[in-house]
């Protein structure tokens, strides 16, 4: 349960593995750390979450159209503007139905009391996850972009995540990208650092995949 609170923190854990991995030390020289990644205070949680949800599935461009069309000039969400916005006003400012729906899943769950945002920071990553993933739209992607990027958990390995098998590939100059199971038996060798790896391998499949036609 590491967690990275500042910039130095995240160069710490970038040199620890370039220390003792030849892989990590070359990415590590590429791609230097990750050290733009703070712990969300337990206020802002719920905004960064919602944010997660709304850019599932889309390009960086077209998501931040949306969202500055569902948080208005604050460009922070909460419960109570989930709330007046309701099903109608989200899918009006771009939201799908399914990321609408989740959305008021989120705040509802909120207001219950069943969604906490604010312990979760004292818990176990598998333990955030499994609560995270009770909600509606929120799957393990979700979850585990909110351990790194809300969280700052230093150990994450989002092996379905496209980028990363993409990054891995060509970081180790394989045929093809590999399959779940093969990436969660390569990241073992990384621990306790795996969310430093995989901010390398989306650096990689970023600035060396080729642009589409």
């Amino acid at each position: 349960m590491a967690t990275a609170r500042t910039a130095r923190d995240w160069g710490d854990a970038a040199g620890s593995l370039a220390d003792r991995n030849r892989l990590a030390a070359e990415l590590h020289q590429r791609h230097g750390a990750p050290t733009h990644w703070r712990p969300v205070p337990p206020a802002e949680r719920f905004s960064a979450l919602a944010r997660i949800i709304a850019y599932q599935q889309l390009s960086g461009s077209a998501a931040a159209t949306i969202w500055s069309r569902v948080t208005g000039d604050t460009g922070r969400m909460d419960p109570v503007r989930v709330g007046m916005l309701g099903q109608e006003g989200l899918r009006a400012a771009g939201m799908s139905n399914a990321k609408a729906r989740s959305l008021l899943d989120l705040a509802e769950r909120f207001e219950q009391g069943t969604l906490e945002l604010a312990r979760c920071a004292r818990w176990d990553d598998d333990t955030v996850v499994e609560h995270l993933t009770a909600a509606r739209g929120v799957g393990p992607w979700s979850a585990q972009m909110f351990l790194i990027a809300v969280l700052g958990r230093t150990d994450v390995w989002p092996t379905g995540d496209v980028g990363v098998r993409n990054g891995w590939k060509l970081a180790t100059g394989s045929p093809q990208p590999p399959d779940p199971d093969e990436l969660a038996s390569a990241g073992e060798g990384f621990r306790p650092h795996r969310t430093v790896l995989a901010w390398w391998c989306w650096q990689e499949a970023d600035t060396r995949l080729p642009d589409p036609d």
